[in-house]
């Protein structure tokens, strides 16, 4: 069973930064894509970036040019860095690993996603 986990997230300033990342309890990161999604009440969970194990890389149009995935595969760890952070990014963000990459697009792994963690930007 490949346990996935988050961490890093917390409360922060609009305009501030945080840093989240992703840590699989096997090398699944290292030969495969992952995403990075969030997700608020009453809301279906969003697609927020995604790296293949090629280093492609790929982001939702809200987050382009603020938000940054990468992966340190040595570590088996995957991070996003979120800059310039706003309020309408206040959710719960997940790190789903081992899912599918066609063209920029990642298609979740059914099973493989982290318990999540909150990100709070107050205004």
């Amino acid at each position: 069973q490949v346990r996935v986990v988050e961490s890093g997230g917390g409360l922060v300033q609009t305009g501030g930064s945080l840093r989240l990342s992703c840590g699989s309890s096997a090398r699944i990161l290292t030969r495969n894509a992952m995403a990075w999604f969030r997700q608020i009440p009453g809301k279906e969970r969003e697609f927020v970036a995604g790296i293949h194990f090629t280093g492609s890389t790929s982001y939702a149009d809200s987050v382009k040019g603020r938000f940054t995935v990468s992966r340190l595969d040595a570590q088996n760890t995957a991070s996003l860095q979120m800059e310039s952070l706003k309020p309408e990014d206040t959710a719960v963000y997940y790190c789903n690993v081992g899912g599918s990459w066609s063209s920029g697009t990642y298609i979740p792994h059914r099973t493989f996603w982290g318990q999540g963690t909150q990100v709070t930007v107050s205004s």
